[in-house]
């Protein structure tokens, strides 16, 4: 570690940066992720399959798991007091955009290290090559100078294939969170359907009920 870091020239400390903020990035990420993948389906299935017979043991039930996206957004409509469909269609779409952020989280500090990481290996680059300009001559050389020109040459590969390495596994797994969050919201959007069908026809059921009972009470 400690030649990589003499050999690496300067550059290397901001890209051991990089690399040590990526794998923590990356480790919460794969943790929340593989939580949501666990849970998130089942409970939308028994959110949905409750909600027919037992309205309120649904909202129950995602009141203990609000640590998924899909519960606080069925959550946001359901506790609204007696919405009309589109008030509980427009809370299931904004509760869904308030979501977007955590699903999306660390995008960008991904894209900057893929970014930056390949750059900061080419200004190494250069700096080594600088360096092995510097020592070199094309006369005698003495062990000094040849010294020079080798650590010139190492500073420069070595900071060009820490750059790469780093911008190149963030990369893999920034797709891999970015197309799971697409997943994920097609699946917010399918399961936030069919619990505004369920509860349009509940709608349809109730207030007709409701406005009768306000008609047969006494002016």
């Amino acid at each position: 570690m400690n030649t990589i870091l003499t050999l690496g020239g300067i550059t290397i400390l901001p890209l051991l940066a990089f690399s040590m903020i990526a794998v923590v990035l990356i480790g919460e990420r794969l943790l929340f992720w593989w939580r949501v993948h666990q849970q998130q389906r089942r409970l939308m299935m028994t959110v949905l399959a409750a909600y027919r017979e037992d309205p309120q043991g649904a909202i129950a039930y995602l009141k203990t798991k609000p640590n998924l996206p899909i519960a606080r957004i069925f959550l946001a409509a359901l506790i609204l007091p007696e919405p009309t469909p589109a008030e509980f269609s427009l809370a299931l779409e904004t509760a869904a955009q308030g979501e977007l952020p955590i699903l999306k989280r660390f995008n960008t500090v991904f894209e900057t290290i893929i970014t930056a990481s390949p750059l900061l290996g080419l200004l190494g680059t250069i700096l080594g090559l600088m360096r092995t300009f510097v020592n070199l001559n094309l006369g005698a050389q003495t062990l000094f100078q040849t010294a020079g020109v080798t650590r010139g040459i190492a500073e420069a590969l070595i900071s060009t294939a820490a750059g790469l390495i780093i911008a190149i596994i963030t990369l893999l797994f920034a797709n891999l969170f970015r197309g799971l969050a697409r997943r994920q919201m097609i699946l917010i959007q399918t399961a936030g359907g069919q619990l505004e069908l369920l509860y349009r026809r509940n709608y349809r059921i109730i207030a007709p009920a409701h406005e009768k009972q306000e008609g047969d009470r006494p002016a």
